[in-house]
């Protein structure tokens, strides 16, 4: 009951954006999987997932534009006012008790349009137990009676090279100063590299190590550059088709140029 009562009164479950906070977070339970606590894009502050799968769905998302906000471990707050159809349902959910358990919903999504939908990450191993079938059947019902999409999804609808790759992109929005670059200094050297690009034969690979020699910057600065240029979207490469390199620090592997769309000139977002 403690518990519960410090999740309401730290406001979990409540607010959008940077002021939402998770009803869930890594620090509250044990995890079969492995965790993650990244820092999101759309939300500047920091996501909590319990698996591989969610932490892969989080990565689709924030690379949705038509998706803005994104909510991770949603409580079902409300849910015994909400689901009145509930007599074949499983019903320690619906009786009074202290304190409540709270069913959540692995993501809460706002679109562009301000609708939201919401989104339940589970393995498809997961499916064929009754337990977890019948919980899914009681946020398919809550959702309904808020009359937002609800779905499942398992670790067979994720793609998974895509996901990759915005995975190897994604910190680059946020750590440039860890580099050590201003704003004037990064969107100067957006600004170069993308005239580099501009009708250039030659891999990625090798235009981003000519840049770092060009430039007498540290070795990896142009393939870091190149990545936020994608991760801000200032150079748009299909994701299904962008080859990494080798290792994450980028020191080796070959990325062949492929079809952009360069938008010009850069501003920081």
């Amino acid at each position: 009951m403690a518990k519960y009562k410090r999740f309401l009164s730290e406001n979990r479950g409540a607010g959008q954006l940077a002021s939402y906070k998770p009803w869930l977070s890594i620090q509250d339970f044990p995890s079969k999987g492995r965790v993650s606590r990244i820092k999101g894009w759309k939300t500047n502050r920091i996501h909590h997932f319990f698996s591989d799968i969610q932490t892969r769905c989080f990565y689709m998302f924030e690379w949705d534009d038509e998706i803005v906000d994104i909510r991770e471990h949603y409580p079902l707050l409300d849910l015994v006012e909400v689901v009145k159809d509930n007599k074949d349902l499983k019903q320690e959910f619906f009786i009074n008790k202290e304190p409540p358990y709270i069913l959540t919903t692995t993501f809460l999504l706002t679109l562009r349009n301000h609708k939201y939908i919401a989104r339940t990450v589970k393995s498809s191993s997961e499916l064929g137990k009754k337990s977890v079938l019948e919980r899914l059947e009681i946020e398919r019902r809550y959702w309904a009676a808020k009359q937002i999409d609800f779905g499942i999804i398992t670790q067979k609808e994720i793609p998974t090279k895509m996901v990759k790759n915005i995975e190897w992109i994604h910190s680059s929005l946020y750590t440039y100063e860890e580099r050590g670059l201003t704003e004037n200094s990064l969107e100067n050297y957006c600004n170069i590299l993308i005239d580099k690009f501009r009708d250039n034969k030659h891999s990625i690979r090798k235009i981003t190590s000519d840049f770092d020699k060009e430039n007498n910057v540290s070795d990896g600065t142009g393939l870091f550059i190149f990545k936020y240029l994608l991760a801000s979207k200032h150079i748009y490469i299909d994701m299904n088709e962008l080859r990494i390199p080798d290792y994450p620090d980028g020191s080796s592997g070959n990325i062949r140029t492929l079809n952009r769309t360069i938008r010009t000139p850069c501003h920081l977002i």
